[in-house]
C-alpha cells in the first residue's frame, strides 16, 4: 500500500502526517497550511474528542531494542495522565535522561504519546515547542475529568 501524507490542525499547529492504512510512519508539527487526509482517529484526537489511538500501529515500537521498550512503555500511559521520565527508566532498566533522549528522537509524537512524559520537577521538554505538550495536557486533562 502506498504511503499517504496530510497535514491537520491542532489549535495554532499544523500536525504533519505520513502514514498507510494501518500504520503511522511519522507524525511532526509542521508551518503547511491543512491539506491531504490523515488518519480519522488521530484527527478527532486533535480536535478534542477522546480516543484511543492504541489501536493506530506505529514504526519502531517492534523488536527488543532499548528505544522500542521506551516507546512501548510509553504507549502504556494512559489517556489524561503523566509518568515521570524515571518511572519509565525504571520499568525499561534505564537511566532518565535516556528516556528523555528516545523521547526527542519519538518520529510519531502523539501516538508515542511523549507529551505525557514529564520530569520529576515539572514539564520537561517538547519538541518542537514546550507550549503543544502543555496544550496537549491540559485538553486531555479536560476531557478526561468530563468522563467522571
Amino acid at each position: 500500500m502506498a504511503l499517504m501524507e496530510g497535514v491537520t490542525r491542532f489549535q495554532d499547529w499544523s500536525v504533519h502526517v505520513i502514514w498507510e492504512e494501518g500504520c503511522i510512519h511519522r507524525v511532526w508539527f509542521s508551518d503547511e497550511e491543512p491539506s491531504g487526509e490523515v488518519p480519522l482517529l488521530l484527527s478527532q484526537y486533535l480536535h478534542g474528542e477522546q480516543v484511543d489511538l492504541s489501536s493506530l500501529s506505529v514504526s519502531g515500537i517492534i523488536g527488543d531494542s532499548l528505544k522500542a521498550r521506551i516507546y512501548r512503555a510509553v504507549r502504556q500511559v494512559p489517556f489524561g495522565s503523566t509518568a515521570t521520565y524515571g518511572a519509565i527508566a525504571h520499568l525499561v532498566g534505564t537511566g532518565p535522561r535516556v528516556v528523555g533522549l528516545a523521547m526527542k528522537q519519538n518520529r510519531t509524537p502523539l501516538l508515542i504519546p511523549c507529551h505525557r512524559i514529564v520530569a520529576a520537577s515539572g514539564p520537561g521538554g517538547f519538541t518542537p515547542s514546550l507550549s503543544i505538550k502543555l496544550a496537549l495536557l491540559a485538553m486531555e486533562k479536560r476531557l478526561s475529568c468530563r468522563e467522571v
